[in-house]
């Protein structure tokens, strides 16, 4: 008989959960008994006795034979598919599809020779069926009806391959990437926002980039205090109305003549900062804000403003409505706080009497929806008409906060008691707890990936694509239990064929591109199969490597966004300097000797001049001291690579130093506050970028490389 250890791994490997993983040293380490039982009863599996465990594996060998179909069924264009119905043994069954237009497909059963089983006292067969070919792509029901009644599935049919990758094979096209709120104009309220999105698009189109990608615009709490990260959202579905520009909302001009100059004296507090190197203050800038937004909202509507509004609440449905009831509940000083334990389900009678005595707050949430909804379309609208072939780049986090509007809304879906991390790596040698709930696999399955699609469909409204942080969580993901060290994880396994297929063809529908962050340790299959669904890659210089030497150019992968630089290190200046090496000693994320990291440092930096010398691109007179050659240089390389997408970090093209974010931090480090200098330290407006020579000399430089 199998001991108890025996017995939870096993457990574990049928739930999906890895006993094992390799370290970043490349060596294999064993998950611990403690944590794997942490990580089953996070997923509702008891685990602490062996007869416990005995029990959970009788139910996990009999949980599809209880149910008539899966949960979700996902199916790829082109490919055979087969769905398994249970049913009492010996009685007749038929299966067929009602596809999204309210066509319906008979499915064919096919040859199964599994042996009945019995279930719960019943004796259980099962019977295949071969789904029909030519189903169309998208969201449809599955059914299957026998003399006990009619079950019903979701069927969703999704591309082989995401076709707009395709279009982009001809030719290299290049890029800005910036971190929004910091990249403000002498019009911003202290941060950037979407009119600064659409004006960085019109200057980066007259250059000739391609797209803007951007940080995710998530939403954070609805009034201060409010996140820094945009990383860590209160919902990945919704947007930030921090980015608002309060004077472009149409009803602005309607406003009384007293109101209008409590709104201008309000914007005039931050004409001053918009330029300062300060840290950014979110805070100050959304509390003035959502004052003068308050003032815009009570403007009464037009008929056609009123309808517009109206058809934007009923698309979003009743998703729209639970988060504008989190955030009416969420910014009263008297209210429940936000830890989601002390607030009701959002469908229970509690959370309707609460809308009742709440119904102008939520009003006034979802219209801030609507118009930032508005603006992210304005923005859009501005990077194409400029000439940008892609436009708007948006970025999807990992996850959200765990005392947010999606931990609430969709806390069903969710697994609680764990958090999202990472295992140590050479950049974060103690590993991180990025404190977000992970998606609870079999829930997700169960409820037909609603969730997942819904927020898809929101942040693909008004893009040219969409860059997937973590592809890698696609697969699996570190959960770290709650009070473990974030090195004393595991990681779970999820169904990627659904996920990828989802993510595929809400793009698809959206004519939406998809750049998969696939950085990181990771199994090595799973870029090839991104590749062959045509989702995108990313490459960064100085993580790619052939052995001990830097990767050739012409190795980097065809289907790839590859870049100089990432918003998780310094900015080029600052990593050519060792920065990155001296602020990890300085918080106390090293693992070896500061002595050691920047001599590794240095050699990995000399490795890359090199190759940049071999390839012409750098004379050898030419020094570190000479940064800005040397970047230029760097970038030059990029486009030495097949790869169809090139991005140009907006830090390196003004010749900005200062460490944007510091992964494994939270206080330590002043994390996405950081606002956009130039190479002299001085702030620097969207006003003047078109003027600065730094910039100018770079994006000519990327214009020469790519058009030739």
């Amino acid at each position: 008989m199998a001991d108890a250890d025996d017995l939870l791994r096993e457990l574990a490997g049928r739930h999906g959960v890895a006993t094992s993983f390799w370290g970043w040293g490349g060596a294999l380490k064993e998950v611990s008994p403690q944590t794997l039982r942490s990580v089953l009863g996070a997923l509702g599996v008891p685990a602490g006795s062996a007869e416990e465990m005995r029990a959970a594996l009788e139910d996990a060998d009999l949980a599809a034979w209880r149910r008539v179909l899966p949960p979700t069924t996902v199916a790829r264009e082109g490919h055979d598919t087969t769905v398994l119905a249970h049913i009492p043994h010996g009685s007749a069954v038929s299966v067929w599809v009602t596809a999204e237009d309210g066509t319906e497909y008979p499915a064919l059963q096919v040859e199964n020779w599994d042996e009945p089983r019995t279930v719960d006292g019943v004796l259980t067969g099962r019977a295949a069926f071969l789904l029909p070919e030519g189903l169309p792509l998208g969201w449809h029901t599955l059914h299957a009806q026998n003399e006990g009644g009619t079950a019903e599935a979701t069927l969703v049919v999704t591309p082989d391959r995401l076709t707009t990758t395709d279009r982009l094979a001809d030719r290299q096209r290049w890029g800005l990437m910036g971190q929004l709120y910091s990249v403000r104009s002498s019009r911003s309220w202290g941060v950037g926002d979407f009119a600064d999105l659409g004006d960085l698009a019109a200057i980066g189109a007259a250059e000739g980039a391609s797209f803007v990608l951007v940080n995710p615009l998530h939403a954070a709490e609805p009034a201060p205090p409010i996140e820094d990260s945009p990383y860590l959202p209160t919902t990945r579905r919704f947007v930030n109305p921090l980015y608002l520009r309060v004077e472009d909302i149409p009803d602005y001009a309607y406003l009384t003549g007293e109101d209008r100059a409590e709104v201008e004296a309000l914007a005039g507090e931050f004409a001053a900062s918009n330029a300062s190197t300060d840290l950014l203050d979110r805070n100050a800038s959304y509390t003035a804000k959502l004052e003068a937004l308050d003032m815009i909202w009570r403007v009464p509507r037009s008929r056609a403003r009123e309808d517009a509004y109206r058809r934007f609440c009923d698309g979003a449905g009743p998703g729209l409505d639970d988060f504008a009831l989190w955030c009416a509940l969420a910014e009263r000083p008297d209210g429940p706080g936000l830890h989601e334990d002390a607030w009701p389900p959002p469908a229970s009678a509690r959370a309707d009497l609460l809308r009742e005595q709440l119904a102008d707050r939520i009003d006034f949430h979802r219209w801030l929806q609507w118009v930032s909804d508005e603006q992210l379309d304005a923005a859009q609208r501005t990077a194409r008409a400029a000439g940008m072939e892609i436009g708007l780049l948006h970025d999807l986090a990992v996850g959200v906060r765990p005392d947010g509007a999606d931990a609430w809304v969709l806390a069903d879906v969710l697994a609680r008691g764990v958090a999202v991390g990472a295992p140590p790596d050479m950049y974060n040698q103690q590993g991180q707890n990025w404190s977000q709930p992970p998606w609870h696999p079999v829930r997700l399955a169960e409820s037909g990936y609603a969730a997942y699609r819904d927020m898809l469909r929101t942040i693909l409204r008004h893009a040219g694509g969409i860059r997937v942080d973590h592809v890698l969580g696609l697969f699996r993901l570190w959960w770290v239990p709650e009070g473990a060290l974030p090195g004393d994880g595991a990681y779970v396994h999820y169904d990627h064929e659904a996920l990828v297929g989802i993510l595929a063809l809400e793009a698809q529908r959206a004519g939406a591109i998809v750049i998969g962050e696939d950085l990181g340790v990771f199994e090595p299959w799973v870029r090839d199969y991104l590749a062959e669904r045509g989702i995108f890659g990313t490459s960064i210089l100085w993580f790619e490597y052939d052995g001990e030497r830097p990767l050739a150019p012409e190795k980097y992968r065809q289907a790839c966004l590859t870049s100089v630089n990432t918003h998780d290190l310094p900015p080029t200046a600052g990593y050519l300097a060792g920065e990155h090496v001296r602020l990890r000693e300085t918080l106390g994320l090293l693992e070896r000797s500061v002595e050691e990291e920047l001599a590794a440092a240095e050699a990995e930096i000399d490795g890359v001049l090199g190759l940049l010398r071999e390839r012409g691109l750098l004379p050898a007179e030419v020094s570190l001291a000479d940064e800005q050659r040397v970047i230029e240089a760097l970038y030059e390389l990029t486009a030495l690579t097949p790869s169809s997408l090139l991005g140009v970090a907006l830090v390196d093209a003004v010749g900005d130093r200062r460490t944007q974010n510091q992964p494994g931090t939270y206080l330590e480090h002043p994390n996405w506050r950081i606002p956009l200098t130039g190479a002299d330290g001085n702030g620097i407006l969207l006003d003047d970028l078109r003027r600065n020579p730094r910039f100018a000399s770079l994006l000519a430089v990327m214009r020469s490389a790519v058009d030739g």
